[in-house]
Protein backbone atom coordinates (compact mmCIF):
# COMPACT_ATOMS: atom_id res chain seq x y z
CA UNK A 1 0.00 0.00 0.00
CA UNK A 2 2.64 2.44 0.99
CA UNK A 3 4.39 2.03 -2.44
CA UNK A 4 0.92 2.61 -4.42
CA UNK A 5 0.42 5.70 -2.12
CA UNK A 6 3.90 6.98 -2.78
CA UNK A 7 3.23 7.02 -6.63
CA UNK A 8 -0.03 8.30 -6.98
CA UNK A 9 0.97 11.04 -4.82
CA UNK A 10 4.60 11.90 -7.01
CA UNK A 11 3.42 11.04 -9.99
CA UNK A 12 0.82 13.60 -8.99
CA UNK A 13 3.62 16.58 -7.50
CA UNK A 14 5.68 15.59 -11.06
CA UNK A 15 2.75 15.99 -13.10
CA UNK A 16 2.13 19.58 -11.59
CA UNK A 17 -1.22 18.77 -10.45
CA UNK A 18 -0.43 19.55 -6.83
CA UNK A 19 2.54 22.21 -5.53
CA UNK A 20 2.90 19.63 -2.72
CA UNK A 21 0.62 16.97 -1.16
CA UNK A 22 0.91 15.62 3.04
CA UNK A 23 -1.15 11.98 3.67
CA UNK A 24 -1.56 9.87 6.69
CA UNK A 25 -4.01 6.99 7.73
CA UNK A 26 -4.95 5.41 10.40
CA UNK A 27 -6.27 1.67 11.02
CA UNK A 28 -7.05 -1.26 13.92
CA UNK A 29 -3.74 -1.25 14.83
CA UNK A 30 -2.33 2.96 14.32
CA UNK A 31 -0.66 4.45 11.27
CA UNK A 32 -1.19 2.96 8.29
CA UNK A 33 0.89 5.84 5.77
CA UNK A 34 2.18 8.81 6.28
CA UNK A 35 3.72 10.46 3.00
CA UNK A 36 4.89 14.17 1.59
CA UNK A 37 6.16 15.10 -1.40
CA UNK A 38 6.33 18.60 -3.20
CA UNK A 39 7.40 22.01 -2.34
CA UNK A 40 5.26 23.80 1.07
CA UNK A 41 5.56 26.77 -1.53
CA UNK A 42 6.44 26.88 -5.11
CA UNK A 43 9.67 27.98 -6.14
CA UNK A 44 11.17 27.94 -2.48
CA UNK A 45 13.00 24.93 -0.96
CA UNK A 46 10.60 23.57 2.04
CA UNK A 47 9.09 20.25 1.73
CA UNK A 48 5.81 19.07 2.29
CA UNK A 49 5.73 17.04 5.14
CA UNK A 50 2.86 15.57 7.07
CA UNK A 51 4.42 18.19 9.45
CA UNK A 52 3.82 20.99 7.34
CA UNK A 53 1.12 23.91 8.91
CA UNK A 54 -1.57 24.38 6.44
CA UNK A 55 -4.70 26.47 6.52
CA UNK A 56 -7.43 24.11 7.76
CA UNK A 57 -10.55 26.28 6.85
CA UNK A 58 -13.47 24.50 7.05
CA UNK A 59 -11.61 21.44 8.32
CA UNK A 60 -11.93 23.78 11.34
CA UNK A 61 -15.89 23.19 11.77
CA UNK A 62 -15.74 18.98 13.14
CA UNK A 63 -13.13 20.73 16.33
CA UNK A 64 -15.77 23.12 17.20
CA UNK A 65 -18.35 21.10 17.28
CA UNK A 66 -16.27 18.64 19.11
CA UNK A 67 -15.68 21.67 22.01
CA UNK A 68 -19.53 22.38 21.36
CA UNK A 69 -20.41 19.09 22.22
CA UNK A 70 -18.42 18.69 25.07
CA UNK A 71 -20.38 21.79 26.62
CA UNK A 72 -23.79 19.74 25.66
CA UNK A 73 -21.97 16.67 27.74
CA UNK A 74 -20.94 19.01 30.62
CA UNK A 75 -24.59 20.61 31.02
CA UNK A 76 -23.67 24.08 29.69
CA UNK A 77 -24.86 23.88 26.41
CA UNK A 78 -28.29 22.27 25.30
CA UNK A 79 -28.62 21.44 21.73
CA UNK A 80 -32.62 22.20 21.59
CA UNK A 81 -32.92 25.13 23.35
CA UNK A 82 -33.35 28.51 21.80
CA UNK A 83 -29.67 29.70 21.40
CA UNK A 84 -31.02 32.92 21.95
CA UNK A 85 -30.63 32.01 25.21
CA UNK A 86 -26.98 32.14 25.18
CA UNK A 87 -26.45 34.77 22.71
CA UNK A 88 -29.55 36.79 22.35
CA UNK A 89 -28.39 38.20 18.61
CA UNK A 90 -29.58 35.19 17.67
CA UNK A 91 -33.12 35.95 18.79
CA UNK A 92 -32.50 38.98 16.24
CA UNK A 93 -31.86 37.31 13.46
CA UNK A 94 -34.42 37.71 10.63
CA UNK A 95 -35.32 35.64 7.40
CA UNK A 96 -33.98 37.33 4.18
CA UNK A 97 -37.26 37.18 1.44
CA UNK A 98 -35.38 38.99 -1.71
CA UNK A 99 -35.03 42.70 -2.08
CA UNK A 100 -37.29 45.39 -2.92
CA UNK A 101 -37.66 47.90 -5.72
CA UNK A 102 -35.15 50.00 -4.36
CA UNK A 103 -32.64 47.09 -4.20
CA UNK A 104 -33.00 47.15 -0.16
CA UNK A 105 -33.46 43.91 1.74
CA UNK A 106 -36.97 42.08 2.80
CA UNK A 107 -36.59 41.05 6.07
CA UNK A 108 -39.54 38.57 8.26
CA UNK A 109 -38.95 37.20 12.20
CA UNK A 110 -37.99 33.37 11.64
CA UNK A 111 -41.12 31.08 12.50
CA UNK A 112 -39.10 29.20 15.07
CA UNK A 113 -35.97 29.94 17.32
CA UNK A 114 -32.16 28.97 16.24
CA UNK A 115 -30.80 25.96 18.06
CA UNK A 116 -27.21 24.68 18.28
CA UNK A 117 -28.53 21.81 16.91
CA UNK A 118 -29.85 23.66 13.75
CA UNK A 119 -25.99 26.00 13.97
CA UNK A 120 -24.27 22.75 13.98
CA UNK A 121 -25.72 20.82 11.13
CA UNK A 122 -26.35 23.92 8.49
CA UNK A 123 -30.27 24.16 8.89
CA UNK A 124 -30.23 27.17 11.20
CA UNK A 125 -31.05 28.94 7.58
CA UNK A 126 -27.56 31.08 7.22
CA UNK A 127 -25.48 30.53 4.01
CA UNK A 128 -22.02 31.63 2.81
CA UNK A 129 -21.26 34.38 0.05
CA UNK A 130 -19.47 31.83 -1.65
CA UNK A 131 -21.86 29.43 -2.59
CA UNK A 132 -24.97 31.95 -2.16
CA UNK A 133 -26.20 34.88 -4.99
CA UNK A 134 -28.63 35.98 -1.90
CA UNK A 135 -26.15 36.62 0.71
CA UNK A 136 -23.50 37.81 -1.61
CA UNK A 137 -26.11 40.49 -2.56
CA UNK A 138 -27.05 41.04 0.81
CA UNK A 139 -23.14 42.13 1.89
CA UNK A 140 -22.61 44.47 -1.08
CA UNK A 141 -26.10 46.11 0.00
CA UNK A 142 -25.82 46.29 3.63
CA UNK A 143 -21.93 46.92 3.61
CA UNK A 144 -21.42 43.64 5.64
CA UNK A 145 -17.81 42.48 5.47
CA UNK A 146 -16.67 38.94 4.45
CA UNK A 147 -16.06 36.26 6.66
CA UNK A 148 -12.60 35.78 6.10
CA UNK A 149 -11.83 39.35 7.66
CA UNK A 150 -12.07 37.96 11.39
CA UNK A 151 -14.50 40.85 11.84
CA UNK A 152 -18.01 40.34 14.10
CA UNK A 153 -20.03 42.01 11.67
CA UNK A 154 -19.29 39.82 8.96
CA UNK A 155 -22.14 37.59 10.89
CA UNK A 156 -24.51 39.77 10.69
CA UNK A 157 -25.81 38.71 7.62
CA UNK A 158 -29.67 37.07 7.40
CA UNK A 159 -30.73 34.06 7.10
CA UNK A 160 -31.93 32.06 3.86
CA UNK A 161 -35.26 30.32 5.41
CA UNK A 162 -36.59 29.57 8.96
CA UNK A 163 -34.36 27.53 11.05
CA UNK A 164 -34.51 23.42 10.32
CA UNK A 165 -36.38 23.38 7.06
CA UNK A 166 -32.96 22.47 5.24
CA UNK A 167 -29.84 22.23 4.97
CA UNK A 168 -27.70 25.30 3.52
CA UNK A 169 -23.96 25.01 4.14
CA UNK A 170 -22.88 28.80 6.19
CA UNK A 171 -21.89 30.61 8.91
CA UNK A 172 -23.46 28.42 11.67
CA UNK A 173 -20.59 26.83 12.89
CA UNK A 174 -19.17 29.75 13.43
CA UNK A 175 -21.66 30.96 15.83
CA UNK A 176 -21.51 27.71 17.85
CA UNK A 177 -18.24 28.76 18.20
CA UNK A 178 -19.35 32.13 20.11
CA UNK A 179 -21.66 30.13 22.19
CA UNK A 180 -18.99 27.68 23.78
CA UNK A 181 -16.98 31.29 24.46
CA UNK A 182 -19.79 32.18 25.97
CA UNK A 183 -20.57 29.63 28.62
CA UNK A 184 -17.09 28.66 29.10
CA UNK A 185 -15.99 32.19 29.41
CA UNK A 186 -12.77 31.79 27.30
CA UNK A 187 -11.58 32.44 24.08
CA UNK A 188 -12.53 29.48 21.60
CA UNK A 189 -8.73 28.82 20.47
CA UNK A 190 -8.28 28.25 24.83
CA UNK A 191 -11.17 25.98 24.72
CA UNK A 192 -9.48 23.93 22.12
CA UNK A 193 -6.13 23.72 23.41
CA UNK A 194 -7.24 22.87 26.98
CA UNK A 195 -10.33 20.47 26.43
CA UNK A 196 -8.85 18.96 23.01
CA UNK A 197 -5.12 20.05 21.90
CA UNK A 198 -3.63 19.36 24.53
CA UNK A 199 -5.04 16.01 25.93
CA UNK A 200 -4.25 14.95 22.71
CA UNK A 201 -1.21 15.67 21.73
CA UNK A 202 -1.77 18.36 19.15
CA UNK A 203 0.84 20.78 19.64
CA UNK A 204 0.52 22.91 15.77
CA UNK A 205 -2.86 23.19 15.87
CA UNK A 206 -4.15 26.55 16.96
CA UNK A 207 -6.09 29.79 15.45
CA UNK A 208 -2.63 31.87 16.18
CA UNK A 209 0.34 30.98 14.36
CA UNK A 210 3.54 30.76 16.81
CA UNK A 211 7.22 31.42 15.13
CA UNK A 212 7.56 27.30 15.17
CA UNK A 213 4.39 26.77 13.02
CA UNK A 214 4.80 29.74 10.33
CA UNK A 215 8.51 28.38 10.05
CA UNK A 216 7.11 24.96 8.14
CA UNK A 217 3.78 26.51 7.39
CA UNK A 218 2.65 26.24 3.51
CA UNK A 219 1.31 28.99 1.29
CA UNK A 220 -1.99 28.91 -0.71
CA UNK A 221 -1.48 28.26 -4.14
CA UNK A 222 -4.31 29.88 -7.04
CA UNK A 223 -4.57 27.53 -10.24
CA UNK A 224 -5.06 30.17 -13.27
CA UNK A 225 -6.71 29.51 -15.98
CA UNK A 226 -4.08 27.80 -17.82
CA UNK A 227 -3.83 24.83 -15.34
CA UNK A 228 -0.57 26.38 -13.34
CA UNK A 229 -0.16 27.15 -9.76
CA UNK A 230 0.86 30.07 -8.50
CA UNK A 231 1.65 30.94 -4.89
CA UNK A 232 -0.51 33.37 -2.97
CA UNK A 233 2.21 35.15 -0.07
CA UNK A 234 -0.14 37.47 1.44
CA UNK A 235 -3.30 35.39 2.31
CA UNK A 236 -3.70 34.63 5.47
CA UNK A 237 -6.20 34.50 8.55
CA UNK A 238 -6.11 37.32 10.27
CA UNK A 239 -3.69 36.71 13.40
CA UNK A 240 -5.82 39.64 15.28
CA UNK A 241 -9.75 39.24 14.43
CA UNK A 242 -12.62 40.33 16.65
CA UNK A 243 -13.37 36.70 16.80
CA UNK A 244 -11.90 33.35 16.64
CA UNK A 245 -13.26 31.50 13.67
CA UNK A 246 -14.84 27.96 14.52
CA UNK A 247 -16.16 28.16 11.01
CA UNK A 248 -12.73 27.92 9.04
CA UNK A 249 -9.37 29.81 11.21
CA UNK A 250 -7.51 26.85 12.32
CA UNK A 251 -4.06 26.19 11.01
CA UNK A 252 -2.60 22.35 11.45
CA UNK A 253 -0.32 19.75 9.96
CA UNK A 254 -1.68 16.12 8.79
CA UNK A 255 -0.31 14.51 11.72
CA UNK A 256 -1.63 16.71 14.44
CA UNK A 257 -5.07 16.43 12.75
CA UNK A 258 -5.12 13.17 12.55
CA UNK A 259 -4.98 12.61 16.01
CA UNK A 260 -8.39 14.13 15.91
CA UNK A 261 -9.54 11.49 13.52
CA UNK A 262 -8.02 8.88 15.97
CA UNK A 263 -9.86 10.08 18.71
CA UNK A 264 -13.13 10.08 17.22
CA UNK A 265 -12.01 6.79 15.98
CA UNK A 266 -11.59 5.41 19.48
CA UNK A 267 -14.71 6.71 20.71
CA UNK A 268 -13.55 9.79 22.69
CA UNK A 269 -10.40 8.27 23.70
CA UNK A 270 -6.57 9.72 23.21
CA UNK A 271 -3.53 7.95 22.74
CA UNK A 272 -2.72 7.87 26.35
CA UNK A 273 -6.34 6.76 27.34
CA UNK A 274 -7.67 10.04 28.26
CA UNK A 275 -11.40 10.37 28.03
CA UNK A 276 -11.81 13.54 25.83
CA UNK A 277 -15.81 13.37 24.70
CA UNK A 278 -17.58 10.25 26.49
CA UNK A 279 -18.61 7.40 23.88
CA UNK A 280 -22.01 8.29 23.44
CA UNK A 281 -21.27 12.15 22.93
CA UNK A 282 -18.99 10.78 19.85
CA UNK A 283 -21.87 8.61 18.59
CA UNK A 284 -24.67 11.66 18.67
CA UNK A 285 -21.98 13.25 16.64
CA UNK A 286 -21.73 10.51 14.11
CA UNK A 287 -25.58 10.01 13.93
CA UNK A 288 -27.70 11.92 11.45
CA UNK A 289 -29.04 15.17 13.22
CA UNK A 290 -31.18 16.85 11.15
CA UNK A 291 -34.11 14.89 10.52
CA UNK A 292 -35.12 14.18 6.50
CA UNK A 293 -32.95 17.07 5.08
CA UNK A 294 -30.04 16.03 2.69
CA UNK A 295 -26.95 17.76 1.74
CA UNK A 296 -26.93 18.95 -1.55
CA UNK A 297 -24.40 20.37 -4.51
CA UNK A 298 -22.85 23.56 -3.29
CA UNK A 299 -22.89 25.74 -6.99
CA UNK A 300 -20.08 28.24 -6.80
CA UNK A 301 -20.78 31.91 -7.05
CA UNK A 302 -17.33 33.29 -6.54
CA UNK A 303 -15.44 30.78 -9.25
CA UNK A 304 -11.96 31.77 -7.96
CA UNK A 305 -12.61 30.41 -4.38
CA UNK A 306 -14.27 27.08 -5.17
CA UNK A 307 -15.62 24.78 -7.77
CA UNK A 308 -19.27 23.49 -7.78
CA UNK A 309 -18.69 20.95 -5.28
CA UNK A 310 -20.47 17.54 -3.94
CA UNK A 311 -18.68 14.57 -2.47
CA UNK A 312 -20.01 11.53 -4.40
CA UNK A 313 -22.89 13.05 -6.77
CA UNK A 314 -25.53 10.50 -6.77
CA UNK A 315 -25.20 9.24 -3.17
CA UNK A 316 -27.52 10.81 -0.33
CA UNK A 317 -25.72 12.38 2.41
CA UNK A 318 -26.62 13.88 5.55
CA UNK A 319 -24.81 15.99 8.76
CA UNK A 320 -24.08 14.79 12.15
CA UNK A 321 -23.16 17.44 14.74
CA UNK A 322 -20.63 19.09 12.63
CA UNK A 323 -19.79 15.74 10.67
CA UNK A 324 -20.98 14.94 6.84
CA UNK A 325 -22.26 11.36 6.93
CA UNK A 326 -22.52 9.40 3.44
CA UNK A 327 -25.95 6.83 4.12
CA UNK A 328 -24.35 4.52 1.42
CA UNK A 329 -20.86 2.92 0.85
CA UNK A 330 -18.34 5.55 -1.51
CA UNK A 331 -16.89 3.96 -4.80
CA UNK A 332 -13.48 4.89 -2.33
CA UNK A 333 -14.93 1.85 -0.53
CA UNK A 334 -15.37 4.16 2.76
CA UNK A 335 -18.34 2.30 4.78
CA UNK A 336 -21.75 3.80 4.88
CA UNK A 337 -22.17 5.99 7.44
CA UNK A 338 -18.38 7.55 7.66
CA UNK A 339 -17.89 10.89 8.40
CA UNK A 340 -15.77 13.86 6.80
CA UNK A 341 -15.30 17.35 5.30
CA UNK A 342 -12.93 19.55 4.16
CA UNK A 343 -11.21 22.99 3.73
CA UNK A 344 -11.46 25.22 1.24
CA UNK A 345 -7.77 25.02 0.41
CA UNK A 346 -8.57 21.80 -0.47
CA UNK A 347 -7.85 19.95 2.74
CA UNK A 348 -9.99 16.72 3.46
CA UNK A 349 -10.24 14.07 6.11
CA UNK A 350 -12.60 10.90 6.19
CA UNK A 351 -13.46 9.19 9.42
CA UNK A 352 -14.95 5.28 8.85
CA UNK A 353 -15.49 4.03 11.99
CA UNK A 354 -17.17 0.85 10.74
CA UNK A 355 -13.79 -0.38 9.20
CA UNK A 356 -11.80 1.68 11.67
CA UNK A 357 -9.69 3.60 8.86
CA UNK A 358 -9.14 7.19 8.85
CA UNK A 359 -7.28 9.29 7.06
CA UNK A 360 -6.26 13.20 6.16
CA UNK A 361 -4.48 14.73 3.08
CA UNK A 362 -3.63 18.10 3.17
CA UNK A 363 -2.87 20.58 -0.18
CA UNK A 364 -3.22 24.52 -0.69
CA UNK A 365 -4.80 24.93 -3.90
CA UNK A 366 -7.82 27.37 -4.33
CA UNK A 367 -10.64 26.61 -5.87
CA UNK A 368 -11.90 24.35 -3.68
CA UNK A 369 -12.80 21.06 -5.18
CA UNK A 370 -10.05 21.51 -7.40
CA UNK A 371 -9.81 19.44 -10.63
CA UNK A 372 -6.72 17.55 -10.12
CA UNK A 373 -6.35 17.85 -6.04
CA UNK A 374 -10.10 16.21 -5.33
CA UNK A 375 -9.74 13.03 -7.60
CA UNK A 376 -6.20 12.98 -5.79
CA UNK A 377 -7.77 12.70 -2.68
CA UNK A 378 -9.61 10.10 -3.72
CA UNK A 379 -7.14 8.14 -5.26
CA UNK A 380 -5.55 8.37 -2.35
CA UNK A 381 -8.34 7.41 -0.51
CA UNK A 382 -9.09 4.44 -2.25
CA UNK A 383 -5.26 3.13 -2.24
CA UNK A 384 -5.99 3.03 1.89
CA UNK A 385 -8.85 0.32 1.19
CA UNK A 386 -7.03 -1.08 -1.76
CA UNK A 387 -9.27 -0.20 -4.10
Amino acid sequence: MKARIDRILSEAVQRGDVPGVAAVATGENGRLYEGGFGKAILGQEAEMTPDTVVWLASMTKAVTGAVAMQQVERGALKLDAPAKEIIPYLGEVQVLEGFDAAGQPRLRKPVRDITLRHLLTHTAGFGYDIWNPEILRYREVMDVPTIGTGLDKSLTTPLLFDPGVRWQYGIGIDWAGKMVEAVTGRKLGQVMHDDLFAPLGMDSTAFRLTPAMRARMARVHHRKEDGSLVADLKREVPQEPEFEAGGGGLYSTANDYLKFVRMVLDDGKSATGDVVMQPATVDAMATNAMGDSTVSLLKTVMPALSNDAEFFPGITKQWGLSFLINNEEAPTGRSAGSLCWAGLPNTYYWIDRRKRLGGVYMTQILPFADVKSLPLFYAFESAVYGR
